[in-house]
């Protein structure tokens, strides 16, 4: 998840990749002026379970239009969509759109069924979700990124695609074309208008000068203390580096995983020297511990009014769950600040830095 596409997105030809921004714009109309047919909807048949509903087909959607979005719980980009998806579904479920969610996991812990449930739940998501941990549907979709959405005309055909955020508008102006064309009444043309707190609310694009940083040395950039010889094995990395933008650093001892940084003893830090509005962390307990406390720290100080919504004023939170946590949201002028994250306990482990 790593390789860059001109710093827009992230590919996944060799695997699941997350895109950090929009990789496509609208693709223009054909020569008639109608939406192209882009081939069939793809299979849903080889989700490994359903919620929010029984198990559905391609055939059973005929006379529906279809907007299959593939998400995975932790992916900040998807979740800056998330009250679009939720909009649509509410304003146009009942005059013929179907909105199909496909939870494809990137971390190992969103395989977790039971995980999956309590998200969609917490989300507010009541359209239907297939469960897809095996990659069966994604790989039938031949998809590369999350956020993707595709959507089928009401003969199950693919007439649009969208990779990335944005693209609200036009993404509802076609799905207000094809239910029309499908007959629907009560189509008037306004476009949703969604509020959206925390996570959920976009980037300030302007701003944004630090890009998705993975941690485990599978995919990790700008590790100031990286050593390929410690890999797999707790270590204790001294800190204490000057961090240039958007390098990041440990203290403590911790073993660099290939998926995560995971603190092995009480009193480590995780530092970052960042330049946007919010900055976020995919962190949570390791297996089998329970709620690890955390602080996080602006420059050395607390964090103040520009805490972010998982930590308070002083900087304190805990992590109760294995999620996307929001450490810092600025309130005022954007600057390049250092961030850390100090755990008085063990028990941590750290997947990736997002920021918006």
């Amino acid at each position: 998840m790593s390789d860059r596409d001109d710093g827009d997105g992230l590919d996944a030809s060799d695997g699941p990749r997350r895109s950090f921004r929009s990789l496509l714009h609208r693709q223009p109309d054909d020569e008639r002026g109608h939406l192209p047919d882009e081939g069939a909807l793809g299979p849903l048949s080889r989700a490994t379970a359903w919620l929010n509903s029984p198990p559905l087909t391609p055939a059973g959607l005929r006379g529906r239009v279809v907007l299959v979005d593939f998400w995975t719980f932790t992916c900040v980009n998807w979740l800056r969509t998330a009250p679009y998806l939720r909009a649509w579904h509410a304003k146009y479920a009942a005059a013929g759109l179907t909105v199909v969610g496909v939870h494809t996991p990137e971390f190992g812990f969103e395989h977790d069924l039971a995980t999956v449930t309590e998200r969609v739940r917490r989300l507010g998501i009541e359209y239907p979700v297939a469960v897809d941990s095996d990659y069966g549907v994604w790989g039938d979709f031949d998809n590369h990124y999350w956020p993707a959405l595709y959507v089928a005309d009401a003969d199950g055909r693919l007439r649009y695609h969208h990779f990335g955020e944005g693209e609200y508008m036009m993404t509802e102006m076609v799905l207000q074309q094809l239910l029309l064309d499908a007959g629907a009444d009560g189509i008037d043309g306004d476009l949703v208008s969604p509020e959206a707190h925390g996570l959920e609310v976009a980037a300030d694009w302007r701003s944004l000068r630090s890009p998705e940083t993975y941690l485990g040395y599978g995919q990790s950039s700008g590790f100031a203390s990286e050593d390929a010889g410690l890999y797999d094995l707790s270590s204790v990395y001294p800190g204490g580096a000057r961090l240039a933008l958007n390098e990041w650093d440990l203290a403590g001892r911790w073993t660099q995983t290939r998926d995560a940084a995971v603190l092995d003893e009480p009193g480590g830090r995780i530092s970052f020297a960042f330049h946007a509005r919010d900055a976020n962390l995919v962190m949570g307990p390791a297996a089998g511990r329970g709620a690890v406390p955390f602080r996080v720290l602006l420059d050395g100080k607390a964090p103040g009014e520009a805490h972010g919504t998982d930590v308070d004023a002083l900087g304190n939170g805990v992590l109760d769950r294995q999620d996307t946590f929001q450490l810092v949201r600025q309130p005022g002028p954007v600057a390049t600040r250092l961030l850390e994250v100090e755990f008085p306990e063990g028990g941590a482990e750290a997947f990736c830095f997002t920021f918006g």
